[in-house]
Parts: structure tokens; C-alpha cells; sequence
């Protein structure tokens, strides 16, 4: 009798080409070609579950997902791994299977979930869809001081998209800070949790700091506002890059 055993995925992809991790209706997504390779590897319906999504254009350079699939198949070979590999587009990888618990879940276990948000200030072509060119370089101090704020705060129902699913609006940011590349900033912030568009409004709204049109100070008036209208524009998806997913387990 066959029995069924979980296992993590991890993976990494350029979003430029995908309508975001999640299946969508009428759009190619990067659970979609996921699902199709592993399902077509395993000769039986596989369907995976990510430990979040990313937004249309938006990339990963971690991101895990677990599934389930019959303790006859070895997951964990590298010739299973290759295969997966050469079945997926050049810009979408698997590094790594990870056998675990039956319990174990992508999504609800995951105690950490890291971005990066990348900005150029000169016209590059190899930076294309893979990080925003500003024209006008903002003030890094003030945006920082202003992002030392978010900490101070748990409910960011300002930079949440309108008319989620979710019960709360509630995160613990446990970082938030920017700093400079060779070739511009990036700003990097971490949270037990993340809100759909969230980053991206979050860093929206520090540019606005940097460009003084608002005060860092006014940031707490934004968050205790608990209006999306109030908080900045959601910046393009291109700059933003999930970076970096913890378990307690992994």
C-alpha cells in the first residue's frame, strides 16, 4: 500500500514573464508550470502550496512550497531534481527538495519572511524589469528615519491593497532600512507576515519622505490613518525581489 509523503520546495524565479506565483484563470503563473512539471515527473495530479504569492512582475529568489506524492517516487535524487529543472523555463529554478513532516505547511509554519526593493538612478539596459529607475535620487537619511517608524507600529492596514481575505491587518516588522549599491539603493525589510502590495506601498510612501513631500514624522499619521489613500503609490513591481523565507524546522 502506498503511502504519501510531504515535501518542500525551493525555488527561485524572474517574474518579469509570470502573472505572479498564484494560479491564475486566464494567465501563466509560476505554480501553474510548477504544478505541470511535477505532476507530469510523478505521472499523478500534483498541486503545490506556496508560502505566500508575489504580484504580477515581482521576484523570488527564495520562496518555498510543499506537496504531496507517493513514498514510491524518490524526490530526493538528483536526477529527480535535474529533471524537474530541464521540464521549467530558463527563468524559473528549483535548488532544492526537502522531505518533511506530513504536517508541515509552506504558508502557516513560516516565522519570516524577507524583500529587497531595487532603485537605479542611470538608465541601465541589464537592469531592466529588474529594478525601478528613478530620476531623481531621494534623501536615503530621511527615508530611514522614517522607516525606523514602521517598527514602532502592528497594524498596517494603510499599505494593504483594498478588499483582502484576510482576518488581520496585524505585522511584526522586525526590519526596515535602506542602503546604497553600487548602481543605487535598495531597501530591505523583514516581518512575520506581509499584506497583498504591502512593500510596495510601504516604499511609495518612503519615497515621498525622501522627496519631501511629506516629513518622516508623518509616517505615524499615515499608519494611525489606516487609509490606503493617505499612504504613497504602490512603486513598479519590477524593483521588488522576495529574498528570503524562515522555518523553524528548516
Amino acid at each position: 500500500m502506498n503511502t504519501q509523503q510531504r515535501y518542500f520546495i525551493e525555488l527561485a524565479y524572474n517574474g518579469t514573464a509570470y502573472h505572479g506565483w498564484q494560479i491564475q484563470n486566464n494567465a501563466v503563473s509560476v505554480q501553474e508550470l510548477i504544478n505541470k512539471a511535477l505532476s507530469a515527473l510523478c505521472r499523478t495530479e500534483i498541486e503545490t502550496t506556496g508560502c505566500g504569492r508575489t504580484d504580477t512582475g515581482v521576484h523570488a529568489k527564495q520562496l518555498f512550497a510543499h506537496f504531496d506524492v507517493s513514498t514510491d517516487i524518490d524526490v530526493l535524487s538528483s536526477k529527480f531534481l535535474h529533471s524537474t529543472n530541464a521540464m521549467l523555463p530558463y527563468d524559473i529554478v528549483v535548488k532544492r527538495f526537502i522531505k518533511v513532516k506530513n504536517d508541515a505547511h509552506a504558508r502557516f509554519d513560516a516565522t519570516l519572511r524577507s524583500y529587497e526593493y531595487h532603485i537605479h538612478f542611470l538608465k541601465d539596459p541589464f537592469l531592466h524589469n529588474r529594478s525601478w529607475l528613478l530620476r531623481d535620487e531621494p534623501d536615503l537619511d530621511l527615508m530611514n528615519k522614517a522607516a525606523q517608524i514602521l517598527m514602532e507600529y502592528r497594524d498596517f492596514s494603510c499599505f494593504s491593497k483594498s478588499n483582502t481575505q484576510t482576518f488581520t491587518n496585524n505585522c511584526v516588522v522586525n526590519r526596515a532600512e535602506w542602503l546604497k549599491t553600487e548602481n543605487g539603493i535598495v531597501f530591505h525589510i523583514s516581518a512575520d507576515r506581509f499584506l497583498r502590495n504591502m512593500v510596495r506601498a510601504i516604499v511609495g510612501t518612503l519615497i515621498r519622505v525622501g522627496k519631501n513631500e511629506i516629513s518622516a514624522e508623518e509616517i505615524r499619521n499615515v499608519i494611525a490613518s489606516k487609509d490606503r489613500s493617505n499612504a504613497g503609490e504602490s512603486v513598479p513591481a519590477c524593483g521588488l525581489y522576495l529574498t528570503e523565507v524562515k522555518y523553524p524546522y528548516l
